[in-house]
């Protein structure tokens, strides 16, 4: 008999922890800009203010530029990973207005895997950006936004003139 009690609380326990576990991974998810995973993305298609838009696609591993020849894979697995960006809060969409907080334009929009993230300015008082998803406005540190692309460097040693 003492056994079966044995049994019957390590079964308690783990069902316990594993309750616990999922819990912990909901309440993480409702915490990030997307319920996304950065390293299952497949596409990515970002658009900044006076630079041509971008669109990337994961295929067989890498990143592929559908628009150019050449993609800097680091530079697209940095915007993929933008899904799991923390939020420190949550607001409604409608207790703004899009163009104060720089969101009529976005400085940025980001879509990963269908889901638009529109990237605003910084927030009056800090460190954050206000970014919307969906219907709703997060609250999310300052450097999470897009980066621009490298352009080609300049040349670092002059060239002799006749």
């Amino acid at each position: 008999m003492p056994r079966i009690g044995i049994i019957a609380f390590v079964l308690l326990l783990l069902a316990a922890v594993g309750w616990q576990w999922h819990a912990d991974e909901a309440d993480a998810r409702e915490h990030t800009l997307t319920a996304l995973d950065p390293e299952s993305v497949t596409h990515v298609a970002v658009s900044l203010k006076g630079l041509p838009d971008q669109r990337f696609e994961r295929r067989d591993g890498r990143w592929v530029n559908l628009d150019t020849a050449t993609t800097d894979e680091g530079r697209v697995e940095e915007l993929a990973s933008l899904a799991a960006t923390p939020v420190a809060e949550w607001k409604s969409a409608s207790d703004f207005d899009p163009a104060k907080i720089g969101l009529a334009p976005p400085i940025a929009t980001l879509t990963i895997d269908g889901t638009r993230i529109d990237f605003g300015e910084m927030t009056a008082l800090g460190k954050q950006r206000y970014a919307r998803v969906g219907q709703r406005i997060a609250f999310v540190p300052a450097q999470a936004l897009p980066r621009a692309p490298r352009t080609q460097a300049l040349p670092t040693t002059m060239k002799p003139t006749r």
